[in-house]
């Protein structure tokens, strides 16, 4: 392969990366794990969990699976906070419905739990959240919420009678998509090839 070549097939994926990006610019899928050690100020809950988060701007669809297990107390709500001013530690408000997920097991120290919001509702978002974020509409709350999940400023939270300000926690980071893989692997035999070319001149 010359270097025109490579070029040419760099400059290909480089806009085929873009693309998807674009694509994929107002929906991800977002996860934690959630420990007492996260939480603040962090506490000794041998509890344990997981969480995963789909969120599509676009469609209006906040869907959120969890999975927990160890609490040492029973649950009394479960949240998403955002805002926090630092990535990946200090507290936020509650960003999503009150008291808790619609449908949320409580009066357990483990579950699962799934669900899908739809975020043009009102009900789905804390009021303040959609106040002092949001800028007063539902749109600037759905967009202000997409940013703190894009930024790892928003975190889930599970309450409870042992951790009344919450036993578990894990802040949000976005999941890769399939497709930056298959780039990934698209790209590494080019780069592979261009190597060995090198090596042999």
């Amino acid at each position: 392969m010359n270097s025109a070549m490579l070029q040419r097939v760099t400059m290909g994926c480089a806009a085929l990366a873009l693309g998807l990006a674009a694509m994929s610019a107002n929906a991800g899928v977002y996860g934690a794990s959630l420990s007492g050690a996260i939480e603040a100020p962090p506490n000794a809950s041998p509890g344990t969990g997981t969480v995963m988060v789909d969120f599509d701007i676009d469609a209006h669809t906040l869907t959120i699976e969890v999975a927990f297990s160890g609490l040492l107390g029973l649950t009394t709500a479960a949240h998403i906070h955002c805002c926090t001013a630092v990535p990946e530690t200090g507290t936020a408000g509650v960003a999503t419905e009150l008291p808790t997920f619609t449908g949320f097991p409580l009066g357990v120290t483990s579950g699962t739990y799934q669900h899908t919001f739809d975020t043009s509702l009102a009900a789905t978002w804390n009021p303040n959240f959609i106040t002092n974020f949001g800028g007063g509409t539902i749109a600037g709350a759905e967009s202000a919420f997409l940013a703190g999940l894009e930024s790892g400023t928003s975190y889930l939270n599970l309450h409870t009678e042992f951790a009344p300000g919450g036993e578990i926690r894990g802040f949000l980071q976005p999941v890769p998509e399939p497709a930056t893989f298959a780039l990934l692997a698209l790209g590494a035999p080019v780069v592979l090839m261009a190597a060995r070319r090198r090596r042999v001149k």
